[in-house]
């Protein structure tokens, strides 16, 4: 019987690369590009905690979370706050968190804090609880390569509808013509 040598089952130095990467990159982007089962890439807001990304929506007001099941995987592309081109992708273990569970309040208590325009503040988390999810998304330790290609994809339909632009002659009406003197 030979002993494995010391460290056999220690990581390799790639995979510290690998794990450090995804670290920094998704903690650093307020936005992450994410695909569920069967879905197609959604941007959700996120907060990186205890080694997750971690994201609440599917309630009313809130992000949808198509795709992203339970016990699921997930595909993560992590794109550049600057720039905005994508940095790393990697994939994801889905863990749904209980509501008022130690581990929910925990995530909750900071995703609270990245929250934007919540519309009912301090009441928020109860709301989390009542009618959304959240979510974890946990790094499998398999980084991607990032692909070649631009991955561009027809926006999804929506009833929102933009402005025609106003008529030139409506500034000269509300603001009159400047006099020079």
């Amino acid at each position: 019987m030979t002993a494995d040598p010391p460290g056999a089952d220690a990581p390799t130095a790639d995979a510290l690369f690998d794990q450090a990467l995804v670290e920094e990159a998704t903690k650093k982007s307020g936005l992450v590009w994410v695909r569920g089962q069967g879905g197609v890439s959604r941007a959700l807001w996120h907060v990186w905690h205890e080694g997750a990304a971690c994201v609440v929506g599917d309630g009313p007001g809130e992000q949808p979370l198509p795709g992203l099941v339970d016990g699921g995987s997930a595909v993560v592309t992590v794109r550049s706050k600057d720039k905005g081109g994508r940095l790393a992708g990697w994939t994801a273990d889905v863990v749904e968190l209980a509501p008022d569970s130690p581990e929910w309040e925990a995530v909750v208590a900071e995703l609270k804090g990245k929250r934007l325009n919540a519309p009912d503040g301090e009441a928020m988390p109860a709301r989390w609880a009542r009618e959304c999810r959240v979510l974890r998304l946990k790094p499998t330790g398999t980084t991607l390569p990032l692909p070649d290609d631009d991955l561009a994809e027809a926006p999804v339909a929506t009833p929102a509808t933009t402005r025609l632009p106003i008529p030139a002659a409506v500034p000269r009406l509300l603001f009159g013509r400047r006099r020079r003197g």
